[in-house]
């Protein structure tokens, strides 16, 4: 079930309201639009009421199907609506929560910024010091102005580093462990 927050309410849905002249049948009318776009329920409706919404009926279903598809869900009716309550988060808050977490930032300097995410596939190679050290050489460097992205550019320079230091060879390591 889908907990739809809002939805886009045409000049013509009011122009339609405007020619109404019994304030039932525009109660009505307003009515079965609600309804319709936050629970799907097809509108039973008489008169001048349902000539209003039958005007109008395209659109709003076009609306609700463009809902639908996109959040892959069906609006389903509250079985008492006049109960209230809460449904749970709805699809579109938990992309937005999930959007979030993806966003949280680990850290930030100008225009740059590494989020949690991209720090943590940087540790899975480079320790949270090598990171560190890195970023804050970044953040000192006069042209970094010119780059896009922290991630790359960290992971760039991460690498490039890790060429720049020579590692032991076998005669270096038996001279250390000699030495000491």
């Amino acid at each position: 079930m889908s907990f739809r927050k809002a939805f886009k309410f045409y000049r013509s849905y009011f122009d339609v309201y405007n020619e109404i002249k019994s304030d039932k049948d525009k109660k009505q009318y307003i009515e079965a639009i609600l309804r319709k776009q936050f629970y799907g329920e097809e509108p039973t409706l008489k008169g001048v009421a349902k000539f209003a919404y039958i005007s109008q009926q395209h659109s709003i279903d076009a609306q609700v199907k463009g809902y639908e598809d996109k959040t892959g869900t069906t609006l389903a009716p509250l079985q008492d609506p006049m109960q209230g309550g809460y449904l749970g988060p709805s699809i579109e808050e938990k992309e937005k929560e999930e959007e979030q977490e993806q966003e949280k930032i680990y850290r930030k300097f100008k225009h740059l910024k590494l989020t949690v995410k991209e720090f943590d596939k940087l540790s899975e190679t480079y320790s949270k010091e090598q990171i560190d050290n890195i970023l804050d050489k970044i953040e000192n460097y006069s042209k970094n102005k010119n780059y896009t992205s922290l991630y790359l550019t960290c992971n760039n320079w991460l690498k490039k580093e890790a060429k720049e230091k020579p590692k032991p060879t076998a005669a270096s390591v038996k001279y250390l462990n000699y030495t000491q």
